[in-house]
């Protein structure tokens, strides 16, 4: 789907039909052979530029939707505010990158040699053009990420001294923020450079902060988990992912696989959620990337976004513990009824439900197929599996869930239990590393749109009542 599309898979109801058959225009995208992603861009950039001018010209008096009080009291749930390019959620069908499904993506993006999931380098570059990469374009990207990941030494220094109580999110974030000594965007700023060229910069600072996290999230764990060994060299021959692992310490084939998928998966999913609005909003007023992403962590480390998983096998454990492996579907509907009645969660169960899909997540799913694959007999993915019959109808017959189906949390915890990454508090930064793929590539995006300070008008009580006549 093109890029221009992305901005009109808005409710489009009140528009007129003439807008409506604009939105439905496709773009006329020919993908190129070439390896030089930035060279791409600009073309990419100065075409979408015309086409969100000629839009807002013809359309920006169009009205999209109204604010309802309960809406502004309710954490602006639904409010069409925000434009993002790089992908969009159907409540229906889930995430698209670009216009195309994560069945479609896994089928299309390139893999790696004896790979079976795609690399996370192809999805970015998707995210950014809205094209499906070749394989060179691919491996030029790889080697870009292998040749920026070393870290400034006074990073390396502050990660190594950090304490072993301070949570692994709080160093991650503390890691980014300290690596904007290193932001071409800020020293071109602070020069007075153009504001038609920032893209540029931004764009600069995306490859080289997307190329660092896996070394500073390999020497968190390290520190934290391994005992301080060393993380070892990146080896520029090997794809984003596969350094990933290495440094992690792990050599499980399969596994650098399942970290593939997991990090394209988890990469972006669409404006609107807590990390992705944050880097947004942060961005917007011309933070570099780093301290923008670093805003994003901090959302993303919040236990109703990020740590959703840690929760989920959290209530797995317990139930297991309970319970035990081989568990009735009585039993299940027992325990499960017993969490749905209690007063800590009450009409929760963890990784059910989720703010705006009506279906089973699409992300749940190709982590379901994985598990069947690779591990259909282990213990901890039975239950989940049963969980996945036993949950959904008791939901529905509670009565007061609009979602009674899994969402992404409910399976990757188990994954990667299964491989031996047992460390839950560790999880979130893995899903920091697959997130900037979205947030960084949307950041280039915002500054190529020329997009302004985000400053919505805030209400007091009293001004909402004398708005509505209340008072």
């Amino acid at each position: 789907m093109s890029i221009c599309r992305r901005l009109f898979q808005v409710n489009t109801n009140g528009l007129s039909a003439a807008c409506v058959n604009y939105a439905s225009a496709r773009f006329i995208s020919n993908p190129s052979e070439s390896t030089d992603l930035k060279g791409i861009m600009a073309k990419k950039i100065v075409e979408h530029q015309r086409r969100v001018k000629e839009f807002r010209a013809a359309f920006g008096n169009n009205v999209i939707g109204e604010i309802a009080i309960d809406q502004v009291y309710g954490g602006m749930r639904g409010l069409k505010a925000l434009v993002t390019e790089t992908s969009y959620l159907d409540p229906e069908t889930g995430i698209s990158f670009r216009g195309y499904s994560i069945p479609e993506c896994r089928e299309k993006l390139p893999r790696a040699p004896g790979g079976e999931e795609p690399l996370p380098e192809g999805l970015y570059w998707l995210l950014l053009t809205g094209d499906i990469p070749n394989k060179q374009q691919v491996e030029t990207l790889s080697k870009q990420f292998a040749a920026h990941a070393d870290l400034p030494s006074h990073v390396v220094t502050m990660l190594n001294n950090f304490p072993s109580n301070l949570h692994p999110m709080s160093q991650f974030s503390a890691a980014v923020t300290a690596c904007n000594t290193e932001s071409l965007f800020a020293k071109a700023y602070g020069e007075g450079v153009n504001k038609a060229t920032y893209w540029e910069y931004v764009y600069e600072d995306a490859i080289r902060l997307i190329a660092k996290l896996p070394t500073i999230a390999a020497t968190i764990y390290r520190n934290l988990y391994r005992d301080g060994s060393s993380i070892g060299a990146i080896d520029p021959n090997k794809d984003w992912s596969a350094n990933f692992t290495t440094m992690l310490g792990f050599n499980d084939q399969v596994f650098t696989d399942l970290m593939r998928l997991y990090l394209t998966i988890h990469s972006d999913h669409e404006g609107g959620n807590v990390s992705a609005h944050a880097v947004h909003l942060v961005g917007s007023a011309l933070s570099d990337p780093y301290l923008s992403f670093a805003a994003g962590m901090n959302g993303l480390a919040g236990p109703l976004h990020g740590l959703a998983n840690q929760e989920v096998l959290v209530w797995l454990t317990k139930l297991q513990k309970e319970l035990g492996d081989n568990v009735s579907d009585e039993q299940m509907s027992e325990f499960v009824w017993k969490t749905l009645k209690s007063g800590q969660v009450k009409h929760v169960v963890p990784g059910y439900g989720h703010a705006v899909l009506r279906k089973t997540d699409p992300r749940y799913t190709v982590q379901r197929e994985f598990a069947l694959k690779h591990l259909p007999d282990y213990p901890l993915f039975k239950l989940v599996a049963q969980i996945y019959k036993t949950v959904p109808p008791i939901l529905l017959e509670l009565g007061k869930v609009k979602n009674p189906w899994p969402n992404v949390d409910a399976h990757s915890g188990v994954l990667l239990q299964y491989y031996g990454l047992k460390e839950m508090q560790y999880y979130t930064v893995l899903f920091g590393v697959s997130r900037a793929l979205g947030v960084m590539a949307s950041l280039v995006w915002d500054r190529a749109l020329g997009l302004p300070i985000e400053r919505p008008k805030s209400m007091t009580t009293e001004g909402l009542q004398k708005l509505v006549g209340a008072l």
